[in-house]
């Protein structure tokens, strides 16, 4: 009898810590897609699929700002003006490794791909800037969701109160740019995403005021078909306009410091992203 005992207190608390645990579970603050993409960074064959950027030094038009966020704090990006007064902007946001110098390049050719708009990079690493996979995993895994926020409303202020805002990520900035198309509210004209994580609360994508594109890769492990599948199901429950264009590449395709680097493709998705940018911009030409 003293044995059945024994084991019906080793069941029971079994039992407990396992409900307890559920509980906890169920209970717990799911991560946010941003959030769930970071965790990437501790997969082995996420940060293996990144080779470190060739060395490159960016020397052409632009400046670095900065500019005040609503947490009290301030933040720095890179801007270049448009040669006319415009209250048209495009936020491009950077890949996992930072804001360095590639990144400086595409803001310079979404620069020349749009005249008349206001192109700013901005930095949601605070600064820093990833060399390596190892580094580049350890930044993507700290960022904190209400500091890249902040960042980006206090990029929304300094636009002003009738920017008209258009955004353009990949990787991690893809997930960011959706986001800033979120956070932008009535100013959000346009939205492009590379292989980033979708929003998946179908409540948050209804108050989107842009349709979007998105370029996938379809041999993407991560950003899956399965996962682009869902993301358009979800579009369509929040009654939003979403374009899909699929590659048959990996993850990473329009980078062309990664080993998957595509020729053909990125110069077909930059051709795209450039035209929803101009149509949503009202851009002649």
């Amino acid at each position: 009898m003293k044995k059945f005992w024994t084991l019906f207190g080793v069941l029971l608390s079994t039992v407990t810590m396992a409900s307890a645990q559920s509980a906890l579970s169920c209970c717990a603050k799911p991560a946010t897609a941003t959030e769930a993409f970071a965790m990437l960074a501790s997969n082995e064959d996420f940060s293996g699929g990144h080779d470190a950027p060739l060395p490159y030094t960016y020397a052409g038009e632009g400046e670095t700002i900065e500019f005040k966020t609503p947490d009290g704090q301030s933040s720095k990006a890179f801007e270049i003006k448009s040669n006319v007064r415009s209250d048209k902007y495009l936020f491009v946001i950077h890949e996992w490794w930072g804001l360095n110098d590639y990144i400086k390049k595409e803001a310079a050719q979404y620069a020349k791909d749009l005249p008349g708009v206001n192109v700013i990079a901005l930095d949601l690493y605070d600064g820093q800037v990833a060399t390596d996979p190892d580094q580049a995993g350890k930044l993507m895994q700290g960022v904190k969701t209400d500091r890249s926020q902040n960042i980006i409303k206090g990029a929304l202020l300094y636009a002003g109160p009738n920017a008209k805002v258009a955004s353009v990520g990949w990787c991690f900035g893809g997930g960011w740019s959706l986001q800033t198309a979120l956070l932008a509210g009535p100013k959000a004209v346009g939205c492009v995403m590379y292989y980033g994580m979708p929003e998946k609360d179908v409540a948050k994508l209804k108050t989107l005021n842009t349709d979007v594109l998105g370029i996938f890769a379809t041999q993407d492990k991560w950003i899956n078909p399965e996962v682009v599948a869902q993301f358009q199901k979800d579009m369509a429950a929040a009654k939003k306009k979403v374009t899909i264009k699929n590659y048959d590449a990996d993850h990473a395709f329009a980078n062309p410091s990664n080993p998957k680097y595509n020729k053909a493709y990125a110069a077909d998705a930059h051709n795209a992203a450039v035209a929803h940018l101009k149509k949503n911009f009202k851009l002649k030409g």
